[in-house]
């Protein structure tokens, strides 16, 4: 089956670019959640558009993700989690709160989805997470575990 995505799809595409996948994956995940739609002759024009709204919002989107990259990379983010003796912690830290300590520091709303955690959080202390702002920025936060 052919598509043509409307978002983007970690290890299938960008928004614009025709792509082939398996039926049931098309029909059952991509078109009803609106990562995608048929590709028909007609949607040549929907390519077009899709790719110079993306190229339009690229470019707009770049200068403001390296001003939140230098607010993020001042100083630690402050996360609050509940842990037990020792300073072990019940479960992990999670991205969204990572997500939310972030939103409350820089003011500005980070997608869950663009924190890469190279090594599951579970314990108090200092460490560090990547933000993937844009294509060609990504910040290093460093994070700051505390008890609640």
């Amino acid at each position: 089956m052919k598509l043509i995505l409307t978002q983007e799809v970690d290890g299938l595409g960008a928004p614009g670019d025709v792509v082939e996948v398996k039926d049931g994956y098309g029909r059952n995940y991509l078109i009803p959640r609106g990562f995608g739609i048929r590709w028909t002759r007609g949607g040549e024009k929907t390519i077009e558009s899709i790719k110079t709204a993306r190229n339009a919002r690229a470019a707009r989107d770049a200068d403001h993700a390296t001003e939140i990259k230098t607010k993020l990379e001042q100083g630690p983010v402050n996360v609050k989690v509940r842990a037990g003796e020792g300073g072990r912690l019940f479960g992990a830290v999670t991205t969204t709160e990572i997500a939310d300590a972030i939103t409350e520091v820089s003011g500005e709303k980070v997608d869950r989805r663009t924190i890469v955690v190279t090594n599951p959080i579970k314990s108090l202390g200092a460490h560090e997470v990547s933000v993937k702002l844009h294509d060609e920025v990504s910040a290093s936060v460093a994070l700051n575990v505390v008890s609640a």
